[in-house]
């Protein structure tokens, strides 16, 4: 399996939050099961080989660009053939000022790139497939970004995007929306709509998806954590509160979770 990973340059930077490829090839009638949990960004998808499949029909892939909102809860992926896909995962608050579309018009939803941008997409998606290297999608990538940026950037509520986001990191989730909405200088009504259209879900979702996640990234630092430790550090009322977080993000008890998976953030790596 090929897998790279890497970060935007500047002012690409401030928008995106990296740039990600894999190639594997699953055994002649062979499958594997990917489970997809909830990671606080909104991602948009090449698939360059075969398209995987969702269990259930609510999901599924009908094009190879598919632009992957915010998610409220966890889906199974079942990969066969050969996967060849590379992937932008932008900033919570990025994709708006790429595709001018209130976020959370794309939540809990796969959408495909055709219909958000027209006229491009198929010569987007030839150009990735011809592609030989990682390096040479990015390039790919950055001229596509920087051309939906030139035309659909505006800053207004920029700064107050950034500004909730770096908090809610901070303090890793555990930050009330009553403290948000006083530092963004607006009514808890007021932030709650702008916060849904920039970054695409509720604040109170995305603050447990956030928690959620640092519990990931706590126990991929320390795998010897207890789950009593980590659903302290991590700002749960208890471990049972912990556990019904992952039953909803996850489908599994932690103790499940762990035992199956690696522990992993997507949010926070």
């Amino acid at each position: 399996m090929g897998y790279h990973i890497s970060k935007p340059s500047f002012p690409l930077s401030l928008f995106v939050k990296q740039y990600w490829a894999i190639e594997d090839c699953v055994p002649d009638g062979g499958e594997h099961t990917q489970p997809v949990i909830p990671n606080g960004l909104i991602e948009l998808m090449f698939y360059l080989g075969n398209r995987p499949k969702f269990v259930g029909d609510n999901k599924n892939l009908a094009e190879n660009s598919i632009l992957s909102g915010q998610q409220k809860g966890y889906s199974d992926l079942i990969v066969s053939g050969k996967l060849s896909m590379f992937s932008i995962t932008f900033q919570p608050f990025g994709t708006n000022f790429f595709f001018n579309i209130p976020s959370n018009e794309f939540l809990d939803q796969n959408i495909p790139l055709k219909y958000i941008v027209k006229n491009v997409v198929l010569e987007l998606e030839s150009n990735l497939f011809k592609a030989s290297s990682f390096e040479g999608k990015i390039c790919i990538a950055n001229r596509f970004l920087q051309s939906l940026l030139k035309r659909n950037y505006q800053d207004y509520d920029f700064k107050r995007s950034n500004q909730s986001v770096y908090l809610i990191n901070r303090n890793e989730g555990a930050m009330s929306i009553d403290a948000l909405s006083a530092a963004a200088c607006l009514s808890r009504k007021q932030f709650e709509r702008t916060f849904l259209n920039y970054i695409g879900t509720s604040p109170k979702q995305f603050l447990r998806t956030v928690r959620f996640q640092n519990t990931l990234f706590e126990k991929q630092k320390d795998k010897n954590i207890s789950l009593t430790g980590l659903a302290y550090n991590c700002g749960y009322y208890d471990q049972s509160h912990m556990i019904n977080d992952y039953k909803i993000f996850s489908g599994k008890t932690p103790t499940e979770y762990f035992s199956e998976c690696e522990p992993y953030s997507d949010y926070f790596v």
